[in-house]
C-alpha cells in the first residue's frame, strides 16, 4: 500500500503526528500493518507494533456495546428510563419539567447533556466543577453524575443530537444494574470474550504506553500534567497521569487504553456480525443510523447509531468512503472506521491530540487507502 507509507512517512516527518499504529483489514484479512515515527520523541524511543495507548472517546463504543449485549440478555432495553436505575438523575429543561432520559437516548448523544469542553468557560458544566474524564480524577463517578444531573438539559431527550458525557451516564446505569464494576463488567461482557488482553481502564505501573503529545500553533508539545489544549472557545483538559491511576473512576466516556490489534478484534467484532457476544441483528442496530438528520449541522453528511457515527452523504462530508461507513475517534489522537461495503476496517491509534484524530490528518489517510485499494 505504497499510497498509504507515502502518507504515513510524510505525516511523521512534517510534524503531524509524532507517532502512530496503523492497521487495515480487507475482507477479513490483515492488509496492512504499520508503526511509524515515535512513542517517546525526548527518548528517541520509536512505536513498535503493540503499542498501548490512551484512547480517549473510542472507549464509547466499547461501553455501548456492553451495554447491548445485556439488552440482548434481557437485563436492559432501549426504552428504559435512567431514572429505573439512578432515581436521582433527573436534569431539568429550561422550563423546570424533568422529561426522561432512556438508554437510547445515551447510546444516541440525544440526551441534551453536555460537556466541559463543547461549552464556554462560564458554561453551567463549568461552574458545577463537572469532570470530562480526562481529568485528574476527584471524588467518585456517583459524585460527577450527581453534579451532571444539576445542569439544565439543553435540549428535550430525542429531539436533537449534542455530543456530551452521557456515555458516562450509561456507565452508571450498567453498574446499578449489575451490581458490578464498570471495568469487570466490560471485561466480562466484551474484552474477556474477543481477547482484547491490552485493554482496561487503568495501566499497571510499569505498562508502556506511548506518551501522548499536544498540536498547538505551530509546534507539538509533551503532554504536562495537567495539560490544557484550547478548543473551539474553549479547552480539553488532560490528566495523562490518570491512566496509571487506580483510583480514578472510570470514565465509560473517554477512560480506557488499548492497542490497534485489540481495538480491530473489537471493530472487525461489528462488522462481521457480532459474535459472539452480540446477536446479528443488534450489531446491525448499533451502526445504523439511529437519528435521522439530527446530526447534519454538527458533522455535515453523517448521522449516529448506538456508539459510533455513521457516514451517510460523502460528498457533504468531504471524506473518501461508502455511505454506510461508521466509526469514531478519541481526542488523544486515535480514530478508526468501517466501511461494510469495501469490508474495510481500519484503526489508526496515534500519540498527538487533536490532529490525530480530525482533519487534514485522517481525511488524508482515508485518501491514500482508498487510492491503495
Amino acid at each position: 500500500m505504497s499510497a498509504v507509507q507515502d502518507f504515513m512517512a510524510r505525516a511523521t516527518l512534517q510534524g503531524e503526528v509524532v507517532g502512530a499504529d496503523l492497521l487495515i483489514a480487507h475482507r477479513g484479512q490483515l492488509r496492512h500493518a504499520l508503526s511509524v515515527g515515535l512513542a517517546d520523541r525526548e527518548a528517541g524511543l520509536p512505536m513498535r507494533p503493540g503499542m498501548r495507548f490512551r484512547i480517549a472517546s473510542m472507549t464509547k463504543p466499547i461501553v455501548s456495546v456492553a451495554a447491548l449485549v445485556l439488552c440482548d440478555r434481557g437485563f436492559l432495553t432501549l426504552e428504559d428510563p435512567v431514572t429505573g436505575w439512578l432515581p436521582w438523575f433527573q436534569p431539568a429543561l429550561s422550563d423546570g419539567t424533568r422529561p426522561d432520559i432512556t438508554l437510547f437516548h445515551l447510546l444516541t448523544h440525544s440526551a441534551g447533556l453536555g460537556y466541559c469542553f463543547t461549552e464556554a468557560p462560564d458554561g453551567c458544566f463549568h461552574r458545577l466543577g463537572i469532570s470530562d474524564g480526562l481529568d485528574a480524577a476527584t471524588g467518585n463517578l456517583a459524585e460527577n453524575l450527581a453534579k451532571v444531573a444539576q445542569a439544565p438539559l439543553a435540549f428535550p431527550p430525542g429531539s436533537a443530537w449534542g455530543y456530551s458525557i452521557a456515555t458516562d451516564v450509561l456507565g452508571g446505569v450498567l453498574e446499578a444494574a449489575t451490581g458490578q464494576s464498570l471495568p469487570a463488567l466490560v471485561h466480562e461482557l466484551v474484552t474477556g470474550p474477543l481477547g482484547m488482553g491490552d485493554s482496561s481502564f487503568h495501566a499497571s505501573g510499569d505498562a508502556l504506553l506511548a506518551t501522548p503529545y499536544a498540536a498547538q500553533g505551530d509546534q507539538i508539545l509533551r503532554m504536562s500534567e495537567p495539560h490544557i489544549l484550547p478548543f473551539d472557545g474553549s479547552a480539553i483538559c488532560y490528566s495523562p497521569a490518570r491512566a496509571f491511576d487506580r483510583q480514578a473512576w472510570p470514565s465509560a466516556g473517554t477512560g480506557m487504553i488499548s492497542t490497534a490489534a485489540d481495538y480491530l478484534r473489537f471493530a472487525e467484532m461489528i462488522r462481521c456480525g457480532g459474535a459472539p457476544i452480540l446477536k446479528p441483528e443488534t450489531a446491525a442496530l448499533f451502526s445504523q443510523n439511529a437519528i435521522g438528520s439530527a446530526m447534519a449541522e454538527s458533522l455535515p453528511g453523517h448521522g449516529f447509531g448506538l456508539g459510533v457515527s455513521i457516514l451517510l452523504d460523502p460528498p457533504a462530508a468531504s471524506v473518501a468512503g461508502n455511505a454506510g461507513s461508521w466509526g469514531w475517534g478519541g481526542v488523544y489522537g486515535t480514530h478508526f472506521f468501517v466501511d461494510p461495503v469495501a469490508e474495510l476496517t481500519v484503526i489508526c491509534l496515534t500519540n498527538t491530540a487533536l490532529t490525530g484524530m480530525a482533519g487534514a490528518f485522517p481525511t488524508g489517510l482515508r485518501a491514500a487507502i482508498y487510492h491503495d485499494l
